[in-house]
């Protein structure tokens, strides 16, 4: 760490990392994340409720064809959107990079409210046209398995979340791009085979949150006590392990907080 702050003294530094995003930014009430939210509920929860509605364990997709739905999904939204508005989907991811000074507090109030009524619209959709599968077979809504209690669950989804997140910042830091620049790097399918690899791991527990706009659009629309019993889980979860991946990338790894004082004292004013 000393040593990447000496090269950046002397300015040596192969890489330019973004200015930090103002607290409060008024233009930024234009940017929404609706239509994003929207597809990607939609053709997730299908595909889930299209799983449980097959007889035999053998027919349809099975979990590992859920987990690359949903890992497909965000590989396919992020990369087609990464360049007009960052590709925000999650609001965990926008809660991370908040925290991190990627984006400021308004876009990040604007992107989590758009990805919860794009859920909502996009899982009203699958209800629409699934009415009697989608209301027996569970609505695609989170909750705890039969078998593990709350805190497996909230420990699962922190976990899962903080992978999510920490790998958002790794794929899109600036550092690495400079770094590996010869090498084609495709920040968003490291991002969607993360989330496939949690789905893994963790649909057998939680059926998989990490993304509170996902959990809260399925409840809405499924409307079930037990849903709603445990739908904190599924907002507190993911916003700790986000709140953990930011400080673990911003100021362990990248070692922000060093910088920040390596650069005050280099400074000859204060």
């Amino acid at each position: 760490m000393s040593k990447e702050v000496s090269e950046e003294g002397q300015g040596r530094k192969d890489y330019v990392d973004p200015p930090p995003a103002p607290l409060i930014d008024m233009a930024e009430l234009k940017s929404w994340s609706f239509y994003r939210a929207l597809l990607f509920l939609y053709v997730t929860v299908a595909t889930v409720i299209g799983h449980k509605k097959q007889q035999d364990a053998c027919d349809g997709v099975g979990l590992l064809g859920i987990a690359w739905a949903f890992g497909g999904m965000i590989f396919i939204l992020v990369y087609c959107t990464a360049g007009i508005s960052g590709g925000h989907i999650n609001p965990a991811v926008t809660f991370g990079l908040f925290l991190a000074r990627k984006v400021s507090f308004i876009r990040a109030v604007a992107y989590m409210v758009s990805q919860c009524l794009g859920a909502i619209c996009g899982v009203g959709l699958v209800k629409a046209f699934m009415k009697h599968p989608y209301n027996s077979l569970g609505g695609g809504a989170n909750t705890v398995a039969s078998g593990y209690n709350k805190g497996t669950a909230l420990g699962a989804e922190i976990i899962g979340t903080f992978v999510l997140v920490y790998t958002v910042f790794s794929a899109t830091d600036p550092k690495r791009s400079a770094r590996d620049s010869h090498v084609p790097v495709l920040a968003p399918l490291p991002i969607g085979f993360a989330v496939f690899m949690v789905h893994l791991a963790t649909i057998p527990i939680t059926g998989t949150g990490i993304n509170p706009a996902r959990s809260f659009g399925a409840a809405v629309i499924y409307n079930n006590d037990k849903a709603w019993d445990e739908h904190w889980i599924f907002w507190v979860g993911p916003f700790v392990g986000a709140l953990a991946a930011a400080i673990y990338h911003q100021y362990i790894l990248r070692a922000t907080a060093i910088k920040a004082l390596g650069s005050f004292r280099s400074n000859p004013t204060n």
